[in-house]
């Protein structure tokens, strides 16, 4: 699966993250589209594209080796500076809806060893998220 875009390499890992749990709740699913509409990494990608690209993904994950293959395709596709940025999207879609499982926890895991992320950014990254989704 050469042929994908960064776009596509970054909603791949937004929404294996939001499948890890066996539940894509509506709350993951509007963090995924919130990402999209507003972060710059985005600009430039088609919004009319996502279902297409999450419906790709889900069929990546049902085979086999299907996280294997999203994490190769992200390795691969993405330069090196902008695994922090899969990681950070990942952790955000995680925390969406104010609750993470231990399938996103060992997925986030997963994540940080197949990228090569340093551990500190990791900390700092998740501590960001932590703050941004605490609630009175």
């Amino acid at each position: 699966m050469a042929n994908l875009t960064p776009h596509q390499a970054l909603v791949h890992v937004m929404v294996t993250m939001s499948a890890a749990d066996t539940t894509m709740t509506d709350k993951e699913l509007s963090k995924i589209g919130n990402i999209i509409q507003s972060l710059p990494i985005f600009n430039g990608y088609n919004e009319d594209q996502l279902i297409d690209d999450a419906t790709a993904c889900r069929k990546i994950l049902q085979d086999e080796n299907g996280l294997a293959m999203i994490i190769k395709n992200t390795r691969e596709i993405l330069p090196d500076e902008l695994h922090e940025t899969a990681y950070a999207l990942a952790v955000e879609v995680a925390a969406a809806d104010l609750s993470v499982e231990q399938e996103e926890l060992r997925l986030l895991q997963i994540f940080r060893q197949d990228l090569n992320i340093d551990k500190l950014i990791c900390s700092a990254i998740e501590r960001g998220a932590r703050a941004r989704h605490r609630v009175i």
